[in-house]
């Protein structure tokens, strides 16, 4: 029996390839949309991949559903609630599967979503009525339980999802034997729950002892606990939900028509037409020349989930890239069903001095001069763009709370007439805020390099009353 987990850091987001050897037969489940990963996998394993499970229908990512039902005629698999475009094998509680070796249970849980199921895996050379591990989707993450709140603009509210997540935690998840390994669809840096903790295999064992949502309470104290305190979604959220109910074209096909080179200037006319502009350089980079009216999201940060939340999902984008990266950039949006991207822009050397009417630059400032202009007569608006969890942790004294979720649709909520000095944990955020608000017409705006770490680290006061904007 085999079982080998991919983890995609940048999404943060865990998928699975099970396979029998004597038989042959490979089941991959949740894949990501590139899907060479789990080909290449198998094909060096002797498997052949003949199924593919989605846990649920993924509202953070575009699922490889399709791609792997194309290109190895696998079998799709979902939760018998499932409600998709295209067709597909209902997957019911205590459906099972035996391959040689290997068998798999379906268990129903609904609660992140109604069709939520989870897999049992069975390892029958080492014990054949005992599950090995259960995947667990979205319903059970290492250190938390799925968000219940997702679904509410499509009918269902989040208490009565979360009712049901109670039960099928309880029911269909806390019985299984302790030593049952648990292997999650996320991980730390997913916004699909508010507590997910970075190990990517736990046990039913650990979970029980130390997952806060698995301890003994009522049903309704449940309820009031995941319901509270989660962080505002990314909009593109319902987009993917939706998209992957739907038949789609292929990524392969998407990519070849995002991959097109244009010239700076034809880019800069698409702008005023409506098109975004996205930078994928680090903030230095940016920040010392760039296209104006570009938005700086690094890729070598969580890059599309960015992209997703500061870009309405059917916006045309235009990639700013170094040359030979536009490849990369263009797959990752691609990993969230944002196929609308026009072409890109390589950045060249000389590029931004060669087009000074196309461009403009940023400045930052470090964290001893941003205790210098916070203690002037004529202080700037410190605006702290993290999370409310982030912000209620520990801020900056002085600084107020304006998540970049909110700033990406409302620029104006950093209003005023003071000059704007931006901040985040690490200084990737607030330079992606300081470019929206450039966008937007503001100028009178800098961040701070290094972000709340770097002033922490020099030793300043920070403080966790709770302020709002004024």
């Amino acid at each position: 029996m085999k079982l080998e987990q991919f983890y995609l850091q940048c999404l943060a987001q865990a998928s699975y390839l099970i396979g029998d050897e004597e038989t042959g037969v490979g089941i991959v489940v949740d894949p990501r949309r590139d899907v060479d990963v789990y080909i290449e996998a198998a094909s060096r394993s002797g498997l052949r991949i003949e199924h593919v499970f989605l846990t649920h229908f993924h509202a953070d990512f575009a699922s490889g559903h399709l791609e792997l039902r194309n290109r190895c005629d696998a079998e799709i698999h979902l939760g018998a609630d499932a409600q998709p475009e295209y067709p597909f094998s209902p997957a019911r509680d205590e459906d099972s599967w035996t391959f040689g070796n290997l068998r798999l249970t379906v268990r129903e849980t609904p609660g992140h979503t109604p069709e939520s199921v989870c897999i049992l895996v069975h390892d029958r050379t080492k014990d054949s009525t005992t599950p090995h591990a259960i995947l667990t989707g979205d319903t059970l993450f290492i250190g938390d339980v799925g968000r219940p709140d997702l679904m509410a603009s499509v009918g269902h509210t989040q208490e009565d999802l979360a009712g049901l997540l109670y039960d099928s935690t309880r029911e269909k998840i806390l019985s299984l034997p302790d030593a049952t390994l648990v292997y999650p669809g996320h991980g730390a840096g997913s916004m699909c729950g508010k507590n997910l903790s970075s190990e990517t295999v736990s046990t039913i064992g650990q979970q029980r002892r130390f997952n806060y949502a698995l301890q003994e309470m009522t049903r309704d104290a449940f309820i009031a606990l995941v319901c509270a305190g989660q962080s505002t979604p990314p909009r593109y959220f319902g987009f993917d939900a939706a998209f992957n109910k739907r038949e789609h074209p292929l990524l392969e096909d998407s990519l070849r028509a995002m991959l097109t080179r244009i010239t700076p200037e034809e880019a800069m006319a698409r702008a005023t037409e409506g098109s975004t502009l996205i930078d994928i350089r680090e903030p230095g980079s940016w920040s010392q020349g760039h296209l104006r009216g570009s938005l700086c999201v690094g890729l070598d940060g969580r890059y599309a989930t960015w992209v997703g939340t500061v870009v309405a999902p059917d916006a045309p984008i235009i990639l700013v890239a170094p040359s030979g990266y536009e490849e990369e950039a263009a797959r990752r949006l691609g990993r969230i069903g944002f196929d609308h991207v026009q072409g890109y822009v390589s950045v060249e050397e000389d590029l931004f001095h060669d087009h000074p009417e196309l461009s403009a630059t940023h400045h930052r400032i470090d964290a001893e001069e941003l205790a210098i202009r916070l203690a002037s007569e004529d202080a700037p608006l410190l605006v702290d763009v993290r999370q409310p969890g982030e912000y209620a942790d520990g801020h900056i004294e002085g600084a107020v709370s304006v998540p970049l979720v909110q700033l990406a649709t409302d620029p104006n909520a950093a209003a005023g007439d003071r000059p704007v000095i931006l901040q985040c944990q690490t200084g990737y955020r607030s330079v992606l805020a300081a470019s929206l608000l450039r966008r937007a017409g503001r100028l009178n705006v800098m961040d701070l390099e290094g972000g709340f770490e770097a002033w922490s680290e020099g030793g300043r006061t920070v403080t966790t009353p709770d302020k709002s904007l004024p």
